[in-house]
């Protein structure tokens, strides 16, 4: 079963949402940014995890740009 950020991004390509996509990035980006300046806690788990969704995202930034329709 995908997960809810590759469900988000599926839809994303699906309606062509560049804008979209661009802020989702931008948000885990930012998040990612902030998880690793802090300390005094173990933030490894989080910080793995946002790295995999901005993965996901950076895919599907990827299929959006594709010139073959059938790959998005």
């Amino acid at each position: 079963m995908p997960s809810a950020i590759e469900q988000i991004v599926d839809t994303y390509v699906r309606l062509k949402n560049r804008r979209g996509l661009d802020a989702l990035m931008m948000h885990r980006q930012r998040l990612a940014v902030d998880l690793k300046s802090r300390s005094g806690y173990d933030f490894s788990l989080p910080i793995g995890q946002v790295d995999k969704e901005i993965a996901i995202i950076e895919a599907g930034l990827s299929r959006l740009k594709s010139p073959n329709p059938a790959e998005a």
